[in-house]
């Protein structure tokens, strides 16, 4: 069996708060990061993929790695945290709905990725998580960095919150720069593949004009963070299947966004991505789910929890030609290095008074 890369706070019981107040330290040796987009390549960016109504958006394929190995189930023995369980507070300057719901309202802060590599245009998905000055995305790393070809981050890198048939409600956030854990980015270890990207202010087209949306997290709020924590609580996991099932279904279309809930297991072991500690999922997302949340904590009012997880592997288990698991990275204390290196980091806008392209501010 084999899978492969697929391409205020909320309570949550036994989760221990970790202090946001110092964030602002040195970037750790182990988190390494590369620009995605200067200013001025933030125009051409965002004018590349909304051109012609988005139809580059429409064309884009899942990222050609996903849901190809997957991963055996090795034991039930717990994780190897290497500290104490910790979260960073979610956090949304929108309003929680106003009545209780026994529903799954699904959460504003989870989106689409879309990028190019080569001549080829590509999806994953993601989610909005809090940060300093409210900017910064999480998905997989192989949604930023390229595995195939070693090139490095990925071009033309954009994030789109709540994307829904070809739709950008909140706006286009573009990427600016992108941190990843070393072993990812050198060896790539597919037990660190996440990554955490500052993005832009968002960009919308109003009134034949360009227009500054305003920071990513003060739009759909920010998924909180929690590292080191017990493998088997409940979890949503979000994201935007696209691909068919090997038996050539094509369940998903990529266009809205998807859940699955459950428990996770632990360890999930396949050596030619080495992977060792992934947890897993019972789910049938396929490709494009990759870099999607996983969520404990999930509260459907506030549509806010913590962050535990991205999509990384997937597929099928028993052979019947049918996506049926999708796997993690464990975020431990090396994770939250990696997003201590990125969230206190200001992005900007990328939108002039005039409404043309360019960067209006130096911080």
């Amino acid at each position: 069996m084999k899978l492969l890369p697929l391409a205020g706070c909320v309570a949550a019981g036994g989760l221990l708060a970790a202090s946001f107040s110092g964030i602002a330290t040195a970037a750790p040796k182990l988190a390494t990061s590369a620009k995605l987009n200067t200013p001025a390549q933030a125009g051409t960016t965002l004018e590349f993929w909304t051109a012609d109504g988005g139809a580059n958006l429409k064309a884009a394929d899942p990222f050609g790695l996903e849901h190809k190995r997957v991963p055996k189930h090795v034991s039930t023995g717990g994780p190897a945290a290497d500290g104490k369980p910790g979260v960073v507070p979610a956090t949304a300057d929108i309003p929680a709905a106003s009545a209780r719901t026994k529903n799954v309202n699904l959460p504003k802060t989870a989106g689409r990725v879309f990028f190019v590599i080569g001549d080829g245009l590509y999806s994953c998905s993601a989610s909005s998580v809090q940060s300093a000055y409210k900017n910064l995305v999480a998905t997989a790393g192989h949604c930023v960095y390229d595995p195939v070809g070693n090139s490095g981050v990925l071009d033309k890198w954009i994030f789109i919150p709540g994307y829904h048939q070809g739709k950008a409600p909140w706006g286009v956030y573009v990427g600016k720069q992108a941190f990843t854990h070393y072993d990812w980015d050198v060896y790539e270890d597919a037990d660190r593949d996440y990554a955490f990207v500052t993005v832009y202010n968002g960009v919308t087209w109003a009134k034949d004009r360009w227009a500054d949306v305003g920071p990513l997290g003060a739009k759909v709020g920010g998924q909180g963070l929690a590292y080191n924590q017990k493998v088997g609580k409940a979890t949503f996991v979000f994201g935007y299947p696209t691909a068919a099932h090997e038996d050539g279904d094509y369940a998903y279309t990529g266009h809205t966004l998807k859940y699955c809930y459950g428990k996770p297991t632990f360890p999930q072991v396949e050596s030619s991505v080495k992977v060792e500690e992934h947890i897993a999922l019972r789910c049938s997302m396929t490709g494009g789910a990759s870099g999607g949340p996983w969520i404990i904590g999930y509260s459907s009012n506030r549509r806010l929890g913590y962050l535990n997880g991205v999509t990384s592997l997937g597929g099928d288990t028993d052979g019947n030609l049918r996506s049926d698991l999708v796997t993690s990275p464990y975020f431990d204390s090396e994770t939250y290095a990696v997003y201590r290196a990125a969230a206190p980091l200001w992005s900007g806008s990328i939108v002039k008074k005039d409404g043309t392209l360019g960067l209006t501010e130096v911080k």
